[in-house]
């Protein structure tokens, strides 16, 4: 049992678990903001432009409740007992979620770039194979250390003489 809880400690404090944690309560609060969004700003902008709808109490009574309808709200209809579908809470709903994807798809792609730009071009070689023995020998060697032979200076390359 101690076992369990050691490897469930390494695994619960490593960077990668508690980044994701940051994530998710980054994104909940990212997620609070966006919903107020869409209900307080966009869809009384969308509602107006459509002819004063207001999603929130864009409903179809499937059932009614004890008292009759029609229902001014969805509340009051809910406060009845009817059986509603809640149209536009959906399209609230799928409101919040294109906003939230278009973000996040922003976000990743933002981080994509950033790593391709970090990406950084291979260092020249140190070390060279010995071509009589093939061990491996600093690249400024003059004789292998391992057989002794003779290799062939490295030849600093001279830069081009203009004409």
């Amino acid at each position: 049992m101690a076992k369990f809880f050691r490897e469930f400690r390494e695994f619960a404090v490593k960077g990668n678990v508690i980044d994701m944690a940051v994530g998710i309560i980054i994104g909940g609060a990212f997620t609070l903001i966006v919903q107020s969004l869409v209900k307080d700003v966009m869809n009384p902008l969308i509602g107006l432009l459509v002819g004063g709808i207001d999603f929130s109490n864009l409903f179809v009574v499937l059932r009614e409740g004890v008292a009759g309808a029609p229902y001014a709200t969805l509340a009051e209809a809910q406060a009845a007992g009817a059986v509603t579908l809640n149209v536009g809470l959906f399209i609230n709903a799928v409101v919040s979620f294109s906003i939230v994807a278009f973000v996040v798809f922003l976000l990743v792609r933002t981080i994509n770039r950033l790593k391709r730009e970090e990406a950084v071009a291979p260092a020249d070689p140190t070390e060279k194979p010995c071509p009589y023995c093939l061990m491996v020998v600093p690249i400024k060697a003059v004789r292998c250390g391992h057989c002794t032979s003779e290799l062939q200076a490295a030849t600093p390359e001279k830069p081009a003489e203009s004409v």
